[in-house]
């Protein structure tokens, strides 16, 4: 498929501040070599460093400890390496070798066990296993709850990326939405910084359509200007995984078209948060049922989607080379994705 041209990044008029954690360099560098001793790198760390992990860790996890922000980044190093083992078995027609992984992680999420040495020998289950303890070992039984439930379904949502580009039919825009909100692996790491500032929300206001709205809001932002980023390596290697690339082949429009449209719909989301945010504190006011220290918490929480929102777009624009790297703008693979890492036992 042709190279796409060059196009700038729209500004999408965030109206949201941020800080950053001020060690968020060192959390960086943490991150690779949690990575490097894990064996999901092995080539060009100064490549996987550039990713800049710790940078993204950094503006999103609010005041939360030094600690929660380095295993952030940890999740993220692991994150990043997963999605990009998963194109690579695409690439290759390999995909048979993609469940006993999945499994193997599912699994110990449930059990705390993994059938099988060589499934538990795997870097990607290994790497897991060390950040799943840590991870629950910081959260109530309510977060821990959501995170178990979200995990399986963000690996769910790449089987479903997968099928995506290899078959004839495209997913409508609005089945990739629904997607796009487990395959941006934006939930489980929203579930630990939420365990990180300490805040435990009971699950009834989690499961409030007011509260959802605000979060799905804030998740298809960030998923949707995620998008025009990775668009031109999307493009380049065929993928259809991606909102640009939909639209322009729904609407029969060139991609510097829909990438106006999807400008024009990260405006209107951005003002469907700012209405149910607001919509969310008249409903929980309303229905008086919320002590205040409940109600402080879910004032943090929404604060802490706003660092997300406005986090993520700076991550990308100035402190990850991720989307800018000459070979990713090529369709090509990353210089340090291993070859053999799914398959290593």
């Amino acid at each position: 498929m042709a190279r796409l041209d060059p196009f700038p990044v729209p500004d999408f008029h965030l109206p949201f501040g941020n800080s950053k954690h001020p060690l968020a360099a060192r959390a960086n560098s943490e991150a690779t070599s949690w990575a490097l001793r894990h064996e999901l790198v092995a080539d060009a760390a100064e490549q996987f460093t550039a990713i800049g992990c710790g940078h993204l860790a950094g503006r999103v996890s609010g005041e939360v400890p030094y600690d929660t922000v380095v295993l952030l980044a940890e999740w993220m190093a692991w994150s990043f390496v997963l999605d990009d083992q998963h194109d690579h078995l695409i690439r290759k027609g390999e995909l048979a070798a993609w469940p006993p992984v999945t499994d193997a992680i599912t699994q110990y999420l449930a059990t705390g066990r993994v059938n099988g040495a060589s499934s538990r020998r795997n870097p990607l289950v290994r790497g897991f296993i060390d950040l799943c303890d840590r991870i629950l070992a910081g959260m109530s039984t309510g977060t821990a709850a959501r995170y178990r439930a979200h995990v399986p379904l963000m690996l769910h949502s790449l089987d479903q990326e997968a099928g995506n580009r290899g078959a004839r039919r495209r997913p409508s825009v609005q089945e990739y939405i629904l997607m796009r909100r487990h395959s941006s692996q934006l939930l489980p790491m929203m579930d630990m910084v939420e365990a990180g500032l300490g805040i435990d929300l009971p699950q009834h206001v989690h499961d409030h359509p007011a509260f959802q709205a605000v979060v799905e809001s804030a998740v298809d932002i960030i998923s949707w200007g995620n998008d025009v980023f990775s668009l031109p390596k999307e493009h380049a290697c065929g993928d259809n995984n991606n909102l640009v690339s939909l639209i322009s082949s729904w609407e029969g429009c060139s991609l510097p078209d829909a990438v106006r449209s999807v400008e024009n719909r990260i405006q209107a989301r951005i003002e469907d948060y700012v209405s149910a945010e607001r919509r969310l504190f008249q409903v929980i006011d309303g229905e008086g049922r919320l002590d205040p220290e409940v109600r402080a918490a879910v004032t943090r929480v929404v604060r802490s989607y706003e660092d997300w929102m406005i986090g993520a777009d700076l991550w990308q624009r100035y402190e990850c080379t991720r989307y800018s790297d000459e070979r990713f703008a090529a369709g090509l693979e990353s210089a340090y994705t291993r070859p053999d890492l799914v398959s290593v036992a």
